[in-house]
């Protein structure tokens, strides 16, 4: 079983939710049946309500005895997260939703759906202790992991809420509030929770699920050992360790080449490309001698098995970042792909609608507090 990677950012020592189907492997979900006085079977049966069916009301698994069901609710299926607003944009097709958990903590999770996919981004703490400057979560700071449960769960309810308009949830990013990898053992779980077919998952091929990380080199490392097929996702932001030191304080732990060299070692051990992320800032980080190191270093560190995802900046209210204009934008992307790497402009969904990632939460801890 995968060990807990150390944080950088030390969360703080808020309760964990208490315990959830979803935060139990199948050898435990026998015994919390059994414990119940129901016979092992029932676990399957839950599992497949659960994971098939996206059921998680007991009272509604009609093929469990009726007076278990209250039993079964109260010490497998407590409430984690009730919604506190879900907004929409881009004609309906992007839907944002702020969820509170039971400790009042608050995270959020997108839907967005497209002609040929749907793609969930999902949270993985609540908050985030990277403390990149440019960013909502990062500014609010990390409050706690998110548990298993809390994770699966905002994938259910996406799942759930794409079969009733008839359609299938396909793809999900670990690109919400927090640093995925900080989280480990809990993201892994849930990685395989999502991926697994049923009664065990919800059967998302591997091949569909992102995990992004600021770079954290130890746990990329780990992650090539896990015998998965995931997109791996590197927010770097910058191509040299002088202004990264600044943009992603992890870096003074870190450098770019040794983040690089962990992406290497996931390309060359699973065959899948790596994608880099990197949040284009007016000024800061767009140069077009910035655009060539970068082409040069990922053509160095990775050949082929990679691809750069240029993202405008959606900038939080308030802020001295904003995004680059599109001219130096077109001239990035040109410089990138002249050093052989592919370089592509993330459609960028939800501007209108506090999209950027912390940002909804920020508003309603504002609105809470006045």
């Amino acid at each position: 079983m995968a060990t807990e990677i150390p944080l950088v950012f030390s969360a703080s020592r808020r309760a964990m939710p208490p315990k959830h189907f979803a935060d139990l492997d199948s050898t435990q979900r026998i015994a919390a049946v059994e414990a119940l006085g129901l016979p092992k079977f029932r676990a399957k049966q839950i599992a497949t309500h659960y994971y098939e069916h996206l059921q998680a009301d007991p009272q509604q698994m009609t093929d469990l005895p009726a007076n278990v069901r209250a039993a079964v609710q109260e010490s497998l299926f407590p409430t984690l997260m009730e919604p506190v607003t879900s907004i929409a944009c881009d004609n309906g097709q992007t839907q944002k939703t702020l969820w509170r958990l039971h400790d009042g903590t608050l995270l959020e999770s997108v839907l967005m759906r497209y002609p040929d996919r749907a793609t969930l981004c999902i949270s993985s703490q609540a908050g985030c202790g990277m403390a990149c400057p440019f960013c909502a979560t990062g500014q609010g700071g990390l409050d706690r992991n998110l548990s298993t449960g809390e994770i699966v769960e905002q994938v259910r309810h996406a799942a759930a809420t794409m079969r009733d308009e008839g359609g299938r949830l396909s793809n999900i990013v670990f690109m919400g509030m927090g640093e995925p990898l900080a989280n480990y053992k809990r993201v892994l779980s849930a990685v395989r929770q999502i991926t697994s077919p049923s009664p065990e998952g919800f059967g998302i091929s591997q091949r569909n699920v992102t995990v992004s990380t600021v770079g954290l080199a130890p746990a990329i490392r780990k992650l090539a050992g896990e015998d998965l097929s995931v997109t791996l996702a590197v927010s770097l932001h910058c191509p040299d360790d002088e202004l990264r030191d600044t943009l992603v304080p992890v870096n003074n732990r870190w450098s770019v080449q040794e983040v690089l060299d962990a992406a290497r070692l996931y390309a060359d051990t699973t065959g899948r490309r790596v994608s880099i992320e990197y949040a284009l800032i007016r000024d800061i980080n767009d140069h077009p001698w910035r655009a060539d190191m970068l082409g040069k270093k990922l053509h160095k560190a990775l050949g082929s098995r990679v691809h750069v995802n240029l993202i405008p900046l959606n900038p939080t209210p308030g802020s001295k970042w904003d995004a680059s204009p599109k001219p130096v934008q077109d001239e990035f992307v040109a410089r990138v792909a002249a050093q052989g790497v592919p370089c592509t402009v993330r459609d960028t969904r939800g501007q209108e609608i506090a999209a950027a990632c912390g940002q909804l939460a920020a508003e309603e801890r504002d609105a809470s507090s006045s």
